[in-house]
């Protein structure tokens, strides 16, 4: 799988706040409420969603998300997508592709851009050994403040999950795989070793 990251932390850069609430949705806390899972649209429309965020939402999870989405790619991405991992057109000309807000429970390593740097690395290292030659893990590093039991200023880690395949089914199903693959990492205790 080709895995990547990035920082966007400049004072012009997005910061991610936690609880948001936009036109028609709102932040969704399944750490405290897992059943609340029936709030987000698209984890009801892409099973492969859902159980990402339940996984990662768990008690033993080191990290909850804060926000996600999952679309078909349009033409400009599916070329960007296949030009990154050096495919054909004819070979994969569809494509499927999602984010996830993800911030870490453990207040030292939330606040700490350096420990989150760190698990980047780790994370981008175990990542490139999945086999999903038709997925890309991308990263953002962020800044983020989340005020639920009280404001805190620290980091948060936007993860992109990108494949291709042979048509829209196909591409999310793979799609699917790599999220499934990439949340087991997520899980491992040994990401936090090191």
């Amino acid at each position: 799988m080709l895995s990547e990251w990035s920082v966007e932390c400049s004072a012009d850069d997005p910061v991610l706040v936690v609880p948001w609430s936009g036109a028609s949705y709102q932040f969704v806390d399944l750490r405290e409420n897992p059943y609340d899972l029936d709030h987000i649209s698209e984890a009801e429309q892409h099973p492969a969603l859902l159980h990402a965020l339940r996984a990662l939402n768990a008690s033993r999870s080191p990290v909850f998300t804060a926000k996600c989405d999952a679309w078909p790619m349009d033409s400009e991405e599916l070329e960007t997508l296949r030009l990154e991992l050096d495919h054909e057109a004819e070979d994969a000309p569809a494509g499927f592709a999602s984010y996830i807000d993800l911030l870490w429970r453990e207040r030292s390593i939330f606040t700490s851009f350096h420990q989150q740097e760190q698990m980047l690395h780790r994370l981008m290292r175990h990542a490139t050994g999945l086999d999903h030659p038709f997925a890309m893990l991308d990263c953002v590093l962020r800044p983020a403040l989340v005020d639920l039991t009280g404001p805190q200023e620290g980091f948060a880690v936007s993860l992109y999950i990108k494949a291709l395949g042979h048509d829209p089914q196909n591409a999310e199903e793979r799609w699917g795989e790599a999220l499934d693959a990439v949340v087991g990492l997520l899980r491992n205790k040994e990401l936090a070793l090191g």
